[in-house]
C-alpha cells in the first residue's frame, strides 16, 4: 500500500481532488467538499450515485424505441428493394442515394444530440468521478460514432462504462466482447470459422490489457480463432455467440490449449499478474502524473489483484496517498479539452452553456466525445497544446467570459467540421452575454484590487501563482478601476487570467 496523506487537509488539496477526480467547481463548491475530511470526500466520490432520473436518454436511445427503430430501419430497406425493382439502374440509385443520405442526416442529429447528453451529465452529474472513470474507460477501450455509424450503440457503451466505472476491469473486459459498438468498430462481428479477424484479438492484448511484448504473434493468431463466432442481432441490438460460425479447434495460447472461446480468453489473460500492473500504470498516468516509480506500480498493482480487479479500492488507495498531493502532482498535468471546458464553466458558474457552445468547443480543441481519432484513443498530455489549440483556448475563454459581441468569431461554427458528423451551430453562442458578475466578483470586492485578484486566482487556479503574474493582475484591475468596477471590466480580467499558462494546468 501506497504511504498515506495526513487526515488534515487544506482547500488547495481539495480542489485538486476536485480538478482530477472530476471536473473542478466553484469556490462554494471546493469549500463544501473540503468540509467533509479528506476521508469522506474521497468516499462521497466512489459512493454518490445521480438520481435515477436526472439524465433521462434521448427518446431514441430508449432500449425499447431502439428496437422499434432498428426493426424500422431493415424494414424500410427491403420497401426500397421492392420499390426499386421495376427502375432503371440509374433511377434505382438515385433512390439508393437519398435514402442514405437521410438515414445518415437522422444518424448525424443523433450523434450530435447523444454528445450533448453525455457532455451535460459530466457538467452537473452529482457523481463527478463516475463520469470521469466514464470518460477514461471510453478512452481506453476507445470506439467511435464514425465507424459504428449508430449512435444508440454509442450510449449503449456509455451506460455499460458508467455502470463497471468503479466495478471489475476483468468484467468489463468480458463486457466490451460482446459490445455491439465495439464489435462494429473492431470487426469482430465479420470474423467466422475459416475467416478469423485479428483486430479485437491484437487490441485486447495490445491496448487493453497486457501492452507490448507480453505477447506473441501466435496468440494473437490463435486468439483471433477464439473470438470467431460472435454475431450482433440487428433487430435486438443484442450479441450472441453462433456455435456454426465459431472455430471449435483446439488453440494454443500463452502456452495453454484448449478449445477456447472468446470468453475463455480473457480468462486466460486475466490469470497472468500483468494486467494489474498494466491498469495500475494507466489509472496513475491519467489521474496523478506520468512515469510513476515502478514501485508504486506495484503496489498499486497488488492491490488491484487483492481485490479481484475492482477499481474502487485502487481509486480510493491513491486519492488518499502522500504522493497524489505533493508538489509534483498538483498542477502538474495540462487540461484535456473537456476538462478545460467544463472546469471554465463550472468556475464561471455558468449552469447552461450558450447554445453550440460545448460541441463547437470540443471540435475545435480536438476532442469531441464519441469521436477518439483512432483505437488507442487521444494523445494526452503535451499533444493537447499547440499555437492553434492555445490561441483557441483563449478564444474561447474570451467568448465566455465577455460574450458573444465582444469575442467576435472565436466560436464560428464554420471554423470545424468532423468527416461523417453534423456540423456544429453555424452561429453557436448568438446573444450570450457573459457569466453573472455580480456573484463571481461582488461589488465591494471591486473597491479592492488586490482582493478581488486573489478571490479569482483562488476561483481558477485553487493555489498560488508566480509573485510577478499576481502583481500583473493587480496593476491591470488598478488601472481598470474608475469610479466604478463594471461588469466589462471584471470580464477583460477574467478573460486575462484564463489566458495565462497557468491556466492550461490542474
Amino acid at each position: 500500500m501506497l504511504p498515506q496523506a495526513e487526515p488534515s487537509w487544506t482547500l488547495n488539496e481539495a480542489a485538486h481532488l476536485l480538478n482530477r477526480a472530476g471536473f473542478g467547481g466553484s469556490p462554494a463548491e471546493i469549500k463544501a467538499f473540503h468540509a467533509l475530511g479528506r476521508v469522506k470526500a474521497v468516499d462521497s466520490l466512489l459512493t454518490t450515485s445521480d438520481d435515477a432520473d436526472a439524465f433521462p436518454l434521448p427518446s431514441w436511445a430508449t432500449p425499447e424505441q431502439a428496437i422499434a427503430d432498428m426493426r424500422q430501419r431493415i424494414d424500410q430497406r427491403r420497401e426500397l428493394q421492392r420499390s426499386t425493382r421495376g427502375l432503371s439502374a440509374e433511377e434505382a440509385e438515385k433512390v439508393r442515394r437519398e435514402a442514405r443520405r437521410e438515414e445518415q442526416q437522422e444518424s448525424r442529429r443523433h450523434a450530435l444530440e447523444g454528445q450533448g447528453w453525455w457532455f451535460r451529465r459530466m457538467a452537473s452529474s452529482k457523481a463527478p468521478l463516475r463520469e470521469k472513470m466514464t470518460l477514461f474507460w471510453h478512452d481506453h477501450f476507445a470506439t467511435s460514432v464514425q465507424k459504428v455509424r449508430q449512435p444508440v450503440l454509442m450510449l449503449m457503451q456509455n451506460g455499460l462504462f458508467r455502470e463497471h466505472a468503479f466495478g471489475s476491469f476483468k468484467d468489463l473486459t468480458q463486457g466490451i466482447l460482446m459490445d455491439p459498438a465495439m464489435m462494429l468498430y473492431l470487426d469482430t462481428q465479420n470474423s467466422r470459422k475459416g475467416k478469423p479477424n485479428e483486430n479485437f484479438a491484437r487490441e485486447v492484448m495490445e491496448l487493453f490489457t497486457l501492452g507490448e511484448g507480453h505477447y506473441t504473434e501466435q496468440d494473437i493468431r490463435e486468439a483471433a480463432r477464439a473470438f470467431t463466432g460472435y454475431q450482433l442481432n440487428r433487430f435486438t441490438g443484442k450479441v450472441t455467440h453462433v456455435a456454426r460460425q465459431w472455430d471449435e479447434t483446439p488453440k494454443t495460447i500463452f502456452g495453454k490449449t484448449g478449445t477456447f472461446k472468446g470468453a475463455d480468453v480473457i480468462n486466460l489473460i486475466f490469470e497472468s499478474p500483468r494486467p494489474a500492473d498494466f491498469m495500475a500504470r494507466k489509472i496513475w498516468e491519467f489521474f496523478v502524473y506520468d512515469k510513476p516509480a515502478e514501485a508504486a506500480v506495484s503496489a498499486l498493482g497488488e492491490t488491484l489483484r487483492k481485490a479481484d480487479y475492482q477499481m474502487a479500492p485502487l481509486l480510493r488507495e491513491i486519492f488518499l496517498s502522500r504522493e497524489f498531493y505533493t508538489e509534483a502532482a498538483i498542477r502538474s498535468q495540462i487540461k484535456c479539452p473537456l476538462q478545460f471546458i467544463i472546469g471554465m464553466l463550472k468556475q464561471l458558474e455558468v449552469d447552461s452553456p450558450p447554445a453550440g457552445f460545448p460541441i463547437t468547443a470540443q471540435q475545435q480543441l480536438g476532442q469531441t466525445l464519441f469521436l477518439p481519432p483512432n483505437v488507442a484513443g487521444w494523445d494526452w498530455g503535451q499533444a493537447w497544446i499547440n499555437t492553434n489549440t492555445l490561441l483557441t483556448r483563449y478564444n474561447l475563454a474570451g467568448f465566455l467570459t465577455k460574450g458573444a459581441e465582444s469575442a467576435g468569431n472565436a466560436m464560428n461554427g464554420e471554423k470545424m467540421k468532423v468527416p461523417g458528423m453534423a456540423k456544429a451551430p453555424k452561429n453557436p453562442g448568438r446573444g450570450w452575454q457573459g457569466p453573472d458578475y455580480e456573484t463571481i466578483a461582488p461589488r465591494p470586492l471591486r473597491d479592492q484590487p488586490d482582493k478581488l485578484v486573489d478571490s479569482l486566482i483562488f476561483r481558477f487556479f485553487q493555489g498560488p501563482i508566480p509573485d510577478k503574474a499576481r502583481g500583473s493582475f493587480i496593476e491591470y484591475a488598478a488601472a481598470k478601476k474608475g469610479a466604478v468596477f463594471t461588469n466589462k471590466e471584471t470580464a477583460e480580467l477574467c478573460h486575462l487570467m484564463l489566458s495565462t499558462p497557468y491556466y492550461q494546468l490542474c
